[in-house]
């Protein structure tokens, strides 16, 4: 079915059934539960999300202690993996530049350093890159609010 049909059926259906299959639906795959709980919880704080996001990445970048770059390269796909969730989630670019710019700042703390390995420099070249694309499109204020931590990133000299 495509989305037009789903929406027009579902504006038939009461409220009840309605709770019902979103329940159902959060039941079905974790994915899906969280994005409902987002919906419902945190939607409406975007500046608490953006902090509570900053925070998990941090603590999970904090407990990379891999002996090798394999090991460091599997837990920092990881965690980006969850910062795209989050910016799918939020659907606003300004929180996808403070993730992004939070995550490459996250990531230049790895040690051993990054400029010892191709793939995480690419990554991180490459996450800049998307964070300065969303940058692009916001508001000159909150441009100049985001300018001083790019240019620290982008000396940093991949």
């Amino acid at each position: 079915s495509s989305i037009k049909e789903l929406k027009e059926e579902l504006k038939t259906l009461p409220s009840n059934d309605l709770v019902n299959m979103c329940l159902k639906l959060s039941k079905f795959k974790l994915d899906n539960k969280e994005y409902l709980s987002f919906l419902l919880f945190e939607e409406s704080d975007l500046d608490n999300f953006v902090n509570q996001a900053c925070m998990e990445v941090e603590t999970m970048f904090s407990e990379i202690s891999a002996p090798n770059f394999f090991l460091i390269k599997k837990s920092v796909r990881k965690i980006l993996r969850m910062v795209k969730k989050y910016i799918q989630y939020a659907k606003d670019k300004n929180t996808e530049v403070e993730l992004l710019l939070f995550f490459c700042e996250q990531l230049i703390q790895v040690r051993p350093s990054i400029r010892r390995d191709v793939v995480l420099s690419n990554m991180f070249l490459r996450q800049l890159q998307m964070a300065r694309k969303a940058w692009s499109t916001l508001h000159e204020d909150l441009q100049f609010d985001f300018e001083e931590r790019f240019e620290k990133l982008e000396s940093y000299g991949v």
